[in-house]
């Protein structure tokens, strides 16, 4: 990693909160791979050879009213993550039966105990979109179901999914970092029933799933809806998050499209995380 030279962004933003907490988001999306929360906003990584000059152009966030948000950036090298993460990562807990802690926090009393090395991949429950699909997945019936976790990650959901009795899970990420993450996040909680594959959406043909979660920017959803309607079973689940709310018509007007129906939705601040049925 010492070699790997990285560009350090360090935004201002204002109000603080939750302005912070959905530009992490949409950078996790972006590319961005480790965040570090400051008193004044956030200071956000992404290796250099992954970067371009049109990096924020999809940062939704950056052109809302809502709020005011100044940067500068400049290249860094020699990061050292795990200590950077150690100072600023905290367990989570949902809705009082799903931890997700990194290795060196105390076990915790829930039901749900998961352990998540906080590097860089995106989808430690922190955000609002991974928490939201942790609750829809402790609240929905996975026992002996085939479920694909799409953009998986560290794992944390594929993870839960096992816990809560899945008999088969293929966790996907395009990311060459969270699909080596994601396996020593299962190897580390020691699930037997997924299986991590690195690709998109063109990995998935010929397959058939229960139960497919999907959280992923919108853009990339609208594009692989489709796809995702070809893989699932009839009366099979779709959940879908990574968006605003103010999406989810475009969002279900492609699903409907598919055969796919809106059955319920979470939302926290101004994210949402659909459960919809073929």
């Amino acid at each position: 990693m010492s070699n790997i030279i990285y560009i350090g962004y360090e935004f201002k933003v204002s109000p603080l909160q939750p302005g912070t907490e959905i530009l992490i988001a949409e950078l996790g999306y972006g590319g961005f791979e480790s965040f570090v929360e400051t008193e004044h906003g956030v200071t956000a990584y992404i290796q250099k050879k992954a970067w371009n000059k049109n990096i924020l152009d999809d940062i939704q966030i950056l052109d809302s009213d809502e709020f005011q948000i100044t940067f500068q950036f400049n290249d860094i090298e020699q990061i050292n993550w795990n200590q950077e993460w150690e100072k600023n990562f905290s367990p989570i807990i949902v809705d009082n039966a799903c931890t997700v802690r990194a290795p060196f926090h105390e076990k915790s009393n829930t039901k749900y105990d998961i352990i998540i090395e906080p590097k860089m991949s995106f989808g430690t429950g922190h955000h609002e979109t991974t928490h939201m699909m942790i609750q829809h997945i402790l609240q929905n019936d996975f026992k002996d179901k085939s479920v694909l976790d799409m953009g998986c990650g560290t794992g944390v959901l594929a993870i839960l999914v096992e816990m809560r009795g899945a008999k088969s899970i293929d966790a996907v990420d395009y990311d060459n970092w969270c699909y080596l993450n994601s396996i020593e996040n299962v190897e580390r909680n020691n699930c037997k029933h997924i299986t991590v594959i690195e690709g998109d959406a063109s990995v998935l043909i010929n397959k058939k799933y229960d139960i497919i979660i999907a959280n992923i920017n919108r853009n990339i959803l609208l594009q692989d809806i489709k796809t995702y309607a070809s893989c699932l079973s009839e009366n099979g689940l779709l959940f879908l998050s990574g968006f605003y709310k103010e999406d989810i018509p475009i969002i279900e007007s492609e699903c409907v499209s598919n055969n796919i129906e809106l059955q319920s939705l979470e939302k926290r601040n101004n994210w949402v995380a659909l459960k919809l049925k073929k």
